[in-house]
């Protein structure tokens, strides 16, 4: 497969995201929010175990043969996936949360750490001097709200926000590596066979540790999820595509390459906001998006 294909598939995953986030926030009044994430991994799982049947009885792959390592691997990112989700969310009910979304955002770095770890993925000093610019960059659009940006970014490490925004990207990154060694561990020789496989058997997983966990706080939110199927299950939609994507790309490269590059669905929402919504942006966002466009070019000159 050809070397660069990762990036058109990475920025099909970007815009398959931004769409999913934008239903589910759409979904937000009629949901609570454990059971608009919910419908994400429910309306997808149909759609990902066709998608995988289909590449094998129609278009005639090979079955890959996991391995107990592959339900390892499966099991870790699910899990760890649905609890980096959890953080986020929880940390945006603080009255500070741009300071714990901003460090959130350290998941670019941390999941180029846990890759050397657990992969032995390494970088070129480029791609990670790349890596730093469009992180860096991230950080600053997601302080955007506070009246000093980079005083708050450089002085609130210890804040409470802060260090739950760091788990949260820590347990991003720990998913996305997780779901690359699931697909590695499968030795398939069609990274998009291989994605396909880890895709259906981890939107099954988390569906039911989704499902279990509804049924135990918040029952009644079954009946909303079914009465807003339409667009619930456009999000699910959305989200097995944007993750089919995630998966292919980060079968054929580093997740922290993938993750960089990802970072242009910040830019689609950039551009919707200042060109449909008409908003005006701070001096911070758009250096923030200076940043984060260097960044992408310079991964894709990366040596």
């Amino acid at each position: 497969m050809a070397d660069w294909l990762w990036i058109p598939i990475t920025i099909a995953a970007a815009l398959f995201q931004c769409l999913r986030t934008a239903l589910q926030k759409y979904l937000k009044g009629r949901l609570s929010t454990t059971a608009s994430t919910y419908t994400r991994f429910v309306y997808g799982m149909p759609v990902a175990i066709v998608y995988a049947a289909g590449l094998i009885h129609v278009a005639g792959y090979a079955a890959p043969s996991p391995t107990p390592g592959f339900f390892v691997w499966v099991a870790v990112g699910s899990v760890t996936q649905i609890v980096a989700t959890f953080l986020l969310l929880y940390v945006l009910g603080f009255h500070n949360f741009p300071v714990g979304v901003a460090y959130s955002k350290t998941e670019v770095v941390q999941a180029a750490v846990f890759g050397l770890a657990f992969l032995g993925d390494t970088l070129t000093p480029w791609g990670v001097a790349s890596i730093a610019v469009g992180t860096a960059g991230v950080m600053l659009m997601s302080m955007t709200g506070d009246k000093h940006p980079l005083r708050a970014l450089l002085t609130g490490w210890f804040e409470r926000t802060a260090l739950l925004g760091l788990a949260s990207g820590a347990a991003f990154a720990v998913a996305a590596n997780g779901f690359r060694a699931a697909s590695l561990s499968l030795h398939h020789p069609s990274p998009i066979m291989a994605a396909a496989y880890t895709l259906a058997y981890a939107t099954v997983v988390q569906s039911l540790l989704m499902t279990a966990y509804l049924a135990w706080r918040e029952r009644e939110q079954f009946r909303n999820v079914i009465e807003t199927w339409r667009i619930s299950g456009l999000a699910g939609l959305m989200s097995v595509l944007g993750s089919g994507c995630w998966f292919t790309a980060m079968t054929l490269v580093a997740v922290a390459y993938v993750r960089t590059v990802g970072l242009i669905e910040l830019l689609f929402t950039f551009m919707v906001s200042a060109l449909w919504f008409r908003e005006k942006s701070r001096g911070a966002e758009i250096a923030g998006v200076a940043l984060i466009v260097a960044g992408i070019a310079m991964i894709l000159q990366r040596g």
